[in-house]
């Protein structure tokens, strides 16, 4: 059996200035340092991704960019930063496909499973994330869904890339509405994307893929997560914004886990 190390990564959004994200990094080191057995990352704006990264310097802490560019190295694509450029500041992986992304700036599969190649060729971690609207959950398609979205993310990686991707599933209904998924939908759909993965690599890249729940984790619901046999973390979204909050939320998680 692999052990898969859990991983949580607080996505900060649209928050916090570059001085803002510096202080928090401060804040929050010492709070993670003797945590032992889980991955750690955060996610900042663009603009905060060096000055994170020099603040994290000598740490476990991992740092994210939020977005990536589907199109790169370089070209004419006026606003976009590419996956080697994220590389070149110190960034350790990359949020790919999030729900809002999808939702507000029309991220298709396509694009999605595009950027999971950017940041792959660029030796990024990519987190793509896949999830289902409240109506196709009640339509009872919300499996096929991301099923769906899961192989057009597979359809462009080798055998040997299948294990250097991380999934994170995130019911749109359930980001930033307070509504979590109930740990049995989460189990049932991590194990449906663990079984697909399966099918499209082995065994053994189902076994070691990583795959977290998103959408509404706090402190107080995050072990009922974690200690789901499929679940291997969480992306974190408001309540990775408090150092102190997220570092409660990271310890729960790890007695959970153990």
């Amino acid at each position: 059996m692999v052990l898969r190390t859990p991983l949580i990564i607080g996505n900060w959004k649209m928050h916090k200035t570059v001085a803002e994200a510096v202080a928090y990094v401060t804040t929050f080191l010492p709070h993670i340092a003797q945590v032992t057995g889980i991955e750690i990352g955060i996610a900042p704006v663009f603009t905060a991704l060096s000055s994170v990264v020099a603040a994290a310097a000598g740490s476990a802490l991992r740092v994210l960019a939020q977005n990536v560019a589907a199109e790169g190295p370089t070209g004419a694509f006026t606003g976009e930063v590419a996956a080697e450029m994220l590389r070149e500041v110190g960034c350790y992986g990359v949020i790919v496909g999030h729900s809002e992304r999808r939702r507000y700036y029309g991220e298709t599969d396509t694009v999605v499973a595009a950027k999971v190649r950017r940041a792959l060729n660029a030796q990024l971690l990519p987190v793509a994330c896949i999830g289902e609207t409240l109506e196709e959950r009640e339509a009872g398609t919300a499996l096929s869904v991301v099923e769906r979205q899961l192989r057009a993310i597979a359809g462009t990686l080798t055998p040997d890339e299948a294990p250097r991707i991380v999934l994170a599933y995130e019911p749109v209904w359930a980001i930033g509405t307070g509504r979590a998924a109930t740990p049995e939908v989460v189990q049932v759909m991590h194990r449906h994307l663990r079984a697909t993965w399966e099918e499209c690599f082995g065994a053994p890249a189902a076994e070691a893929l990583r795959i977290l729940y998103g959408g509404s984790v706090t402190a107080d619901n995050i072990a009922a997560f974690t200690s789901l046999p499929d679940v291997d973390g969480a992306l974190v979204g408001g309540a990775s914004l408090s150092p102190n909050g997220f570092a409660q939320l990271i310890q729960r998680s790890q007695v959970a886990s153990a």
